[in-house]
């Protein structure tokens, strides 16, 4: 059964760092693209960023540019979230989520349609 197994969520006061990690497995075929969503109560899941592992080419939402980073280990089929620069405003569950489909590359990375989603770690920001 393929799954996402996340990790790195946590506390931190603003200005700080925390690193999240993504582990695919179970896959017959690999994820093709991959991306990091967060929630805040009472509202949608909103893209953070994406990144294709063919082309190894990253998108950012304008929320998060210049502070955030994601990154892909294709040996370990695991994807990182690197956050800096953190602020009460990221505080949110964030979520990792991949796609296997070839289809996934031609769809916008922030769109919710992903095969498989992670349980979701939560981030929070302190004033």
């Amino acid at each position: 059964t393929q799954g996402l197994v996340e990790s790195g969520g946590g506390s931190v006061e603003t200005g700080g760092s925390l690193r999240l990690s993504c582990q695919a497995s179970g896959y017959t075929d690999n994820p093709k693209c991959f991306a990091w969503f967060r929630q805040v109560a009472g509202k949608g899941r909103v893209g953070v960023a994406g990144i294709r592992t063919g082309l190894v080419r990253s998108y950012y939402d304008d929320a998060v540019k210049g502070r955030f980073t994601i990154s892909l280990d294709n040996t370990k089929n695991t994807v990182f979230l690197q956050m800096t620069g953190l602020q009460p405003e990221d505080t949110a569950v964030y979520y990792c989520a991949a796609d296997s489909r070839w289809g996934c590359v031609s769809k916008a990375w922030w769109t919710t349609d992903y095969e498989t989603w992670g349980q979701g770690t939560q981030v929070t920001v302190s004033s």
